[in-house]
């Protein structure tokens, strides 16, 4: 698909001759979502309790997205989704051994998603039988026993992978890293790996740190806010309340998105009976520009034009020149390539018009402060890279990075994705100090780089890696290239699923394989100690307390705390330092060592745990301290105006982004209704807008392939999706993960971080 049609409206109403939801985000339907799911789990009283009680302090902090619970938070401090994720772990249907009699894994295989995790809470340890071909209950001395026989029995331990799902809190989170690390490796892939992993890597070079700058309190300052590629309406919703109050003080927000999404467009508050009644929804975005998927490196240098022009025309007035000489490197050189750049090559990439991203800078160049905010919309593409950097160049112009009202920030999923990679879940050495290790365990960990997913997935396909523990998560639904990731992972000798509810990555076992039944987030943890807590990270570096209080749907299930420690007494020779069964019992102890290993983060952390608003563990880049290669913030030369790939020549090949419902989570499917686009029914879809149907001669509703236009010798399809008329830019389509997965290759990511391009695939649609 050549790049010549006329750039889009700017509007910010959809195209009505498309489905869209007339309604708000937010307002009426937000409680219909919560009140169906509290009927379908059939929820008791104590879920209403625990909803009281949630993201405040000494109650349970959301298991859904990871945004910031406020020091002084709502009457009801949680969204649709949040409401969601949390009915949905206190589920009263339970899927225990008498379940897995009755269904044989072939038969599962044909259950969606939704109707797997509706079986309800696991309840009991379960051992994969091959000649039945189902699960069956064990005990926990009998699972421990055998998973640390076969770990042990690896010919090298760097032959086992140890993923986290991003759930799992701080204190399970940091024995797990320790775990791998005792037994002599180091691969801890995680699910940021699939989504903000280029966050992690490359904001990293440029800033100096792998996690964003703003806290809560810059949104009270801000005079502009520029979004690209996230979905505030769907993932996460408590968000909208801090954007409502910065449009209502006069801020302005700039939003560039493929896709028209309703929360960034109007929002009604739930908690607000005037506005629910007789008030009139709040206008979040001033402007929305529809760009084209891997057009924001187009429009970023189109916006940094316009800030070198201004600067042209009026010396000083548009540029922070001090800060730029004082506390960063690269400018000019990335300054003449911008200036390189011709408008008609960024209007081309982007679909924008020239007068769009003239009109969207003036709101940035009148704003004395400004927040640059992003989703996967940047990160999953083949040069997120780039993506990301340009962002930081427009952000570093004006000074924007590094003082309160400003500053670059990431909305990230998972709730502890952030805090996951903070206490040493990740691949590399520097994630946990090997000399902080010696010191306090007398261990001698690795040196050598472990793997992350994509490199992980790799080894598995080459017979490289025999034993996956899998800390929460639907990992093999998750991933790119699913059907190959399928086919092999059988192969492997030991799988560990550790979770809460069945999903379809249990039904894919090793040679070996069990379900270890772990605590939700809402049940009481208690220990020989008493009752425990768990702590979290947001995805503006806040730390908090999480206290459970739900009865567990049995007495047989362990806390991911146990479970870790268990797994790792069972498989790790006798030392007196790795106190595994002390640390169980009493998770103050574990919050210690982490004091211990990362004091700049967690100083008095047992001390700080409920603090309302959490406690915040600081950010050199917000003080301007850049722990770069050079020491200075890093201006990036673009190299290209396009994050996508390079297409197939000659072959009328589209843009493949993978979307999520209003009614998901991740891969968690509560139904199907996706309220906010105004679709309902199949998730079995592909959007296209009425233009590229009338070119291509499709009928709305007929059922089409999509294929896999990367040649790299494998066949990549996807069946039987219907046709349905959507408000798209021209030369893309849409559908949902994790359906389309397979048609994303496991080598096509960004090429620092590996993060799979979800967002910028090359497709073919087959009639």
């Amino acid at each position: 698909m050549t790049l010549t049609s006329p750039p889009r409206h700017s509007a910010i109403d959809q195209d009505p001759k498309t489905p869209h939801d007339s309604d708000a985000a937010g307002g009426w339907g937000s409680l219909r979502g919560v009140s169906r799911i509290f009927g379908e789990a059939s929820s008791s009283t104590r879920a209403l309790g625990i909803l009281a009680k949630l993201n405040k302090p000494k109650g349970v902090m959301c298991p859904s997205c990871a945004w910031a619970k406020p020091a002084n938070p709502h009457t009801f401090e949680f969204c649709e989704n949040g409401a969601k994720a949390t009915l949905w772990e206190l589920d009263e249907r339970r899927a225990d051994p008498d379940f897995f009699a009755q269904h044989r894994l072939t038969e599962l295989r044909n259950w969606h998603d939704h109707d797997l995790e509706t079986a309800g809470r696991l309840t009991a340890p379960m051992r994969y039988d091959p000649d039945r071909d189902c699960y069956r209950a064990v005990s926990w001395d009998a699972a421990f026993e055998e998973i640390g026989r076969e770990l042990k029995a690896l010919a090298d331990p760097k032959q086992a992978v140890f993923y986290a799902s991003g759930h799992a809190g701080l204190e399970a989170s940091y024995l797990y890293a320790l775990f791998a690390r005792a037994m002599g490796h180091q691969n801890l892939p995680q699910s940021s790996n699939m989504c903000h992993e280029t966050t992690s890597v490359n904001l990293k070079t440029f800033i100096g740190t792998p996690v964003g700058t703003c806290t809560l309190e810059d949104f009270d300052h801000c005079d502009a806010i520029f979004f690209f590629g996230q979905n505030t309406g769907s993932n996460s919703p408590r968000f909208l309340h801090v954007l409502k109050s910065a449009v209502q003080r006069g801020c302005r927000i700039v939003t560039f998105n493929p896709v028209r999404e309703r929360g960034l467009i109007e929002f009604v508050d739930p908690q607000n009976i005037v506005q629910m009644t007789v008030g009139s929804a709040t206008r979040i975005s001033n402007k929305y520009y529809q760009v084209r998927p891997g057009g924001d490196i187009a429009v970023l240098a189109g916006l940094m034009k316009c800030v070198l022009a201004a600067e042209d025309a009026a010396p000083g007035t548009a540029l922070a020149r001090d800060f730029i000489a004082r506390e960063t490197t690269g400018f000019e050189q990335t300054a003449a390539a911008v200036r390189a750049a011709s408008w008609d090559e960024i209007e081309r990439h982007s679909g924008l018009s020239r007068a769009m991203i003239e009109e969207a800078a003036q709101i940035y160049l009148s704003a004395d402060k400004a927040i640059g905010i992003y989703g996967m919309g940047l990160t999953q593409h083949v040069n997120g890279w780039l993506n990301l950097g340009m962002l930081c160049n427009l952000l570093l112009m004006r000074g924007n990075i590094g003082r309160p009202g400003a500053g670059i920030s990431p909305v990230r999923g998972h709730s502890n994705v952030q805090g996951q990679r903070t206490v040493g879940i990740g691949e590399k050495s520097a994630h946990m100090p090997a000399e902080k290790l010696r010191e306090l365990f007398g261990i001698d960990p690795p040196q050598e780089d472990g793997l992350n997913a994509v490199h992980a997935c790799e080894a598995i396909l080459d017979d490289r890696v025999k034993a996956m523990i899998l800390l929460g998560g639907n990992l093999v639904r998750a991933l790119p290239d699913r059907e190959r990731m399928e086919k092999v992972w059988p192969r492997l000798r030991l799988t560990v699923y550790v979770a809460t509810k069945l999903n379809r990555s249990h039904l894919t076992p090793g040679q070996v394989s069990y379900i270890l039944p772990c605590l939700g987030r809402t049940d009481s943890d208690i220990q020989s100690s008493g009752p425990q807590a768990v702590s979290v990270e947001d995805s503006l570096s806040h730390i908090y307390g999480s206290l459970g209080t739900a009865e567990p749907p049995s007495r047989q299930l362990k806390s991911e705390t146990a479970i870790v420690a268990g797994l790792a007494k069972a498989t790790l020779p006798a030392n007196p330092r790795l106190k595994w069964e002390e640390w169980t019992g009493n998770y103050d102890l574990i919050r210690d060592l982490i004091a211990q290993t990362y004091p700049d983060y967690f100083a008095r952390f047992n001390d700080r745990l409920f603090e309302p608003g959490g406690f915040y563990r600081g950010n050199p880049a917000r003080e301007r301290t850049w722990k770069t290669q050079s020491g200075k913030a890093q201006f990036t030369v673009p190299t290209t105006l396009s994050a996508l790939g390079e297409p197939p020549a000659g072959r009328d090949v589209m843009t493949l982004i993978t979307l999520r419902s209003n009614d998901q989570f991740n891969t968690t499917i509560y139904g199907f209704s996706d309220r906010l686009r105004g679709l309902e029914g199949s998730r079995d879809i592909v959007l296209i807008n009425l233009d590229e149907m009338a070119r291509l001669g499709l009928a709305e509703g007929q059922k089409v392939d999509l294929v896999c236009a990367v040649q790299d010798g494998f066949t990549r399809r996807v069946n039987g999706l219907a046709v349905t008329a959507y408000d798209l830019p021209p030369g893309c389509v849409a559908g949902y993960y994790p359906e389309l997965n397979p048609l994303v290759p496991l080598g096509y990511h960004e090429k620092n971080s590996q993060t799979p391009a979800y967002k910028g695939t090359p497709v073919e649609i087959l009639a």
